[in-house]
């Protein structure tokens, strides 16, 4: 039965305590709050956000455990796959699945991000990863600035492989994004299309079925009603609420580098009242001085205040 992501998947942080172990009771509070919301469709867990690959395999199979947990069940959880070969990522994703994952988002092998790939090669990954695992997978369109991006052929013959139901895209250049997302709309219209271009959503928002994206740990609700507002082809509606989160959008993504992201994610969530602490592993470093502030105040101009968290 293929998963159904048309909505809001939020990407989650990993959670760590003071001392730098994972903090699984908040774990279960950011899970349980995420799990909660109405059209909130799946927890995607190991990714760049949740700092997957600072993890030991041990770690990362308790974090899918963990969110598992969280949600009784209620919604899927995914895993990032993120191993560099095609062997070591299909084992990961068999220990995913034996964790409790219901879907994979495949990763790059990261050796491209820097001298490209050959020609079928994505393509290899994906199907030793599904023939070995038997997980549904998410295909990872990344950003048109890196090496490791896919040309519009790989990513239609990747999308119609076997096991591949949905594609998360963050190409970045919208003049690839006007071109290929409505190729692949025709070539295969059962495919889920999911935006992950979290510092401008708004010029994505009108042509997927849904988002995947870290911001969605801070702000799912408002994020939940945008994609209503980008179904409905209300423009309107979804500019206000651009508009609303703009402040938010500045303080956590427009920074010297999207990694830095991970880190104003985690001051999100302190002001929301889901952590204590913005603990990051390295080489992820603590934020200037003063930014928790400027956080603090953008989140209290879009009226993002403490939730009430699940019992």
């Amino acid at each position: 039965m293929t998963l159904d992501l048309r909505g809001l998947s939020p990407a989650p942080v990993t959670p760590f305590t003071e001392d730098g172990d994972i903090d699984f009771a908040a774990i279960q509070r950011l899970g349980s709050w995420l799990g909660s919301i109405d059209g909130v469709k799946s927890l995607v867990v190991l990714g760049h956000a949740g700092e997957g690959t600072f993890l030991t395999i041990d770690e990362q199979l308790d974090v899918i455990r963990a969110f598992r947990d969280s949600v009784d069940g209620a919604i899927p959880i995914v895993a990032g796959i993120t191993g560099e070969g095609n062997k070591v990522a299909a084992l990961e994703a068999k220990r995913a699945v034996e964790a409790g994952a219901s879907a994979g988002l495949v990763y790059p092998s990261h050796g491209w991000l820097r001298f490209g790939y050959q020609k079928g090669a994505p393509q290899t990954r994906y199907r030793d990863i599904y023939e070995t695992s038997g997980l549904p997978l998410i295909l990872f369109q990344y950003p048109d600035n890196t090496k490791a991006t896919y040309d519009l052929d790989t990513q239609l013959e990747i999308a119609g492989q076997e096991g591949v139901f949905a594609t998360k895209n963050g190409v970045r250049n919208m003049k690839r994004w006007y071109t290929e997302i409505p190729a692949l709309r025709a070539a295969h219209p059962d495919l889920q299309i999911l935006s992950c271009h979290d510092e401008y959503l708004l010029p994505t928002m009108f042509d997927v079925d849904g988002l995947l994206v870290g911001y969605g740990n801070v702000a799912p609700e408002l994020l939940v009603e945008l994609i209503e507002a980008g179904k409905a082809q209300d423009y309107a509606r979804a500019h206000a609420i651009h508009e609303r989160l703009l402040p938010v959008t500045k303080n956590v993504y427009h920074r010297g580098s999207h990694m830095e992201g991970t880190v104003a994610l985690k001051w999100g969530l302190v002001n929301r009242g889901i952590l204590d602490h913005a603990t990051v592993r390295t080489p992820l470093l603590p934020l200037a001085d003063g930014a928790d502030t400027e956080i603090a105040a953008a989140f209290a101009s879009a009226g993002l205040g403490k939730v009430a968290v699940p019992a």
